[in-house]
């Protein structure tokens, strides 16, 4: 939640600081009593929630008051609010600890996906903002998507500094529409970013809220969560989970992640493709002069891209560097692979597979090693393909197709056709057009078998769209439909589409 420092000069109570409370002398000890306290008595993982919370309250937070707790005027001041970070340190995680739970930027995938599909989207021919449903909630921008993750898993992204004054926002709507967005991709694996900076005494929601709104996200939500990444973590944040804790089960714990600086986030997701608030873009700047943190480097300024790179690199090179051949290696091998043992699998394409595994097979393809398929999962050289798309450069329908595709969803369907035609026929690059074309042939035949592997044209549709198709920003929920949209109008049309 942000650094709390309010819009005009009104001074801010020290954290847990009430009305008539101890002096300052004394407030360290009386905040690490109560902590202590409160740990002793509520130590306790509760599957319940209701007793969750009962327990939480009994611990002593039942007369904590939310709305007296406060960020710090000057949330990175080191001489400020020591009791805080004494707290903060004692009770939590080392992150730079190898074998912390809490450590910055750890990757936790744990398991399969194994519910229904969603829902279908509505593939509308037309969409406009101000239809959809909460959008005075969602003109604010509080929530959006923004795509995948290196690893093919939808990414939301939760922008505090967006919240409005409390005053004149509704928060048991903001409630309702994080849940019908969620809604949308809770069945698939999914990760959150949330950038905390800007929350503040203006803008923040009750504590009341907050117990409501662990009550209403149940397993159900928590299930397919990946990862959780708390971006410019302060004090303030990590006594608010100090006091969650008794309530918060070891395994979620695991996947929360703290993430000092915004570079950080490179190594695991397309930072390019968010939108950052440029309140938040500006921040970090102010962080990094302040604390000069080594950059965080990349494998392409460690090294240039090796002979037998394919992850990462364009089309164009891997062709140059494979005697001429369009179609990549890693793509041919995989859909070589999956067509003989994948297309009757059910949910292919829409289960996840160890994180650390695919990076360590990305390796090995990169290094130009021999791969086996016969000795992995199903899912790795299915989420492999995803992956090799996704870690283009630019994205395999090109950025410079991207509005002109965008623009298709207002014409009838046969128009769609005849102008996408077009599209790929003069304005894709050679490259671009045979692998995609090799690509979406292959998709086709998984979509014939949709009766037994339950992957029909429109489940292929949202699990490809995204990684075809993105633009240089981030996506809105209206462009990620017209994407998958179009997504659809290939798979259905391959025939027409793709004639040359």
């Amino acid at each position: 939640m942000e650094d709390a420092k309010g819009d005009g000069d009104t001074p801010v109570k020290t954290p847990v600081q009430r009305q008539g409370s101890a002096s300052s002398a004394t407030r360290p000890d009386s905040l690490k009593g109560r902590l202590s306290s409160a740990s002793r008595r509520s130590g306790v993982i509760f599957e319940d929630q209701e007793d969750s919370i009962e327990a939480l309250e009994r611990s002593g937070s039942a007369g904590f008051e939310w709305d007296g707790l406060e960020e710090p005027q000057f949330e990175f001041d080191d001489d400020l609010n020591f009791s805080l970070e004494f707290a903060a340190n004692q009770e939590l995680p080392n992150p730079d600890d190898p074998n912390s739970v809490l450590r910055s930027g750890a990757m936790t995938p744990d398991g399969l996906l194994d519910d229904d599909f969603e829902k279908e989207l509505g593939m509308q021919e037309e969409v406009r903002e101000e239809d959809m449903p909460f959008y005075d909630v969602a003109q604010h921008r509080i929530v959006e998507i923004a795509g995948d993750d290196r690893y093919g898993r939808k990414v939301i992204v939760f922008s505090a500094c967006r919240l409005p004054p409390s005053k004149d926002f509704n928060h048991e709507r903001l409630l309702q529409y994080l849940k019908h967005t969620l809604d949308q991709y809770v069945e698939n694996d999914y990760i959150i970013v949330y950038f905390h900076y800007g929350l503040n005494s203006q803008n923040k929601p009750s504590f009341k809220w907050l117990k409501e709104a662990y009550r209403e996200f149940d397993r159900k939500y928590k299930k397919n969560l990946k990862n959780l990444y708390l971006v410019h973590p302060t004090n303030f944040i990590k006594i608010i989970l100090l006091l969650f804790r008794p309530i918060i089960s070891a395994k979620f714990g695991k996947k929360i992640m703290y993430v000092n600086y915004l570079h950080e986030l490179r190594k695991y997701i397309h930072i390019d493709q968010i939108n950052i608030p440029e309140r938040v873009r500006e921040h970090d700047a102010q962080l990094i002069e302040k604390h000069q943190p080594r950059p965080a480097r990349t494998a392409s300024q460690d090294k240039p891209a090796l002979d037998t790179q394919q992850f990462g690199v364009t089309l164009k090179f891997i062709k140059e560097q494979h005697g001429g051949e369009v179609i990549p290696p890693v793509v041919k091998q995989c859909v070589e692979f999956l067509k003989e043992h994948g297309l009757e699998v059910e949910g292919i394409f829409r289960r996840s597979a160890n994180a650390h595994l695919i990076k360590e097979m990305q390796q090995k393809f990169n290094e130009g090693q021999e791969i086996d398929f016969a000795e992995y999962d199903i899912n790795i050289p299915a989420v492999l393909l995803k992956s090799f798309l996704r870690e283009l450069p630019e994205p395999i329908m090109t950025f410079e197709l991207y509005p002109k595709l965008m623009n298709l969803h207002a014409l009838n369907k046969d128009a769609q056709i005849v102008e996408a035609q077009k599209l790929l026929l003069t304005e894709l690059p050679e490259e671009n057009y045979f692998v995609l074309k090799y690509i979406l042939e292959f998709i086709t035949w998984v979509a014939a078998k949709a009766d037994l592997n339950m992957m029909t044209a429109l489940n292929l549709a949202i699990v490809f769209g995204p990684n075809l198709i993105w633009s240089r920003n981030q996506a809105s929920i209206a462009s990620l439909t017209q994407i998958n949209s179009f997504t659809k109008l290939l798979i259905d049309h391959f025939e027409e589409l793709f004639t040359k």
